[in-house]
């Protein structure tokens, strides 16, 4: 359903497309960056993607041959675990499944070639799609940080996830 390849800048143009406003900035990438998501933040993000700290990849749909997603992971080598973070789907390909398909295509490339142990994420809890879609890819819940910070007049939670590779391994999601 959908195939990876590197981010690249260009694919940085993208991402400020499908990010609509302030509050939908915070809800896919916390404080990482600021609105407006511009050249200057993403040429700084691919950089850090090219880098052994960050693996970040832009989803493509081979039928349709244009782009649908976008996923990283933040990369602890010495303790050979990763963050995956700021997963989004382009706004016409949200609701068909290229979430999961993604999702499950980056986790092979964190228990595969990246050769990591274990994959974390936090999720605002209020994004209760997101939520499932990383419960059936695996994901447990660990514990839920409450009132993290307040932005746009509402307080955010994050629930903090976890999958390890001999679950992975094991088939205990059904998002693969």
């Amino acid at each position: 359903m959908v195939e990876l390849r590197d981010f690249t800048l260009a694919d940085g143009r993208l991402l400020a497309a499908w990010v609509e406003g302030p509050v939908e900035l915070w809800a896919w990438s916390g404080q990482s960056f600021s609105w407006p998501l511009d050249e200057q933040q993403l040429a700084e993000y691919a950089a850090e993607s090219a880098t052994p700290l960050r693996r970040s990849w832009t989803a493509w749909d081979p039928a349709g041959g244009q782009a649908v997603g976008h996923a990283s992971v933040r990369v602890d080598a010495a303790e050979a675990s990763g963050r995956l973070g700021r997963v989004l789907v382009a706004p016409e390909a949200r609701g068909k499944g290229v979430g999961a398909a993604m999702s499950a295509r980056v986790l092979g490339h964190a228990f595969g070639e990246l050769g990591l142990e274990r994959v974390e994420l936090g999720v605002w809890d209020d994004n209760s799609r997101a939520i499932r879609l990383y419960e059936g890819l695996g994901f447990v819940c660990d514990h839920v940080l409450r009132d993290v910070v307040r932005f746009a007049g509402k307080s955010w939670s994050a629930m903090q996830m976890s999958l390890t590779r001999a679950a992975w391994s094991a088939g205990t999601g059904s998002g693969r």
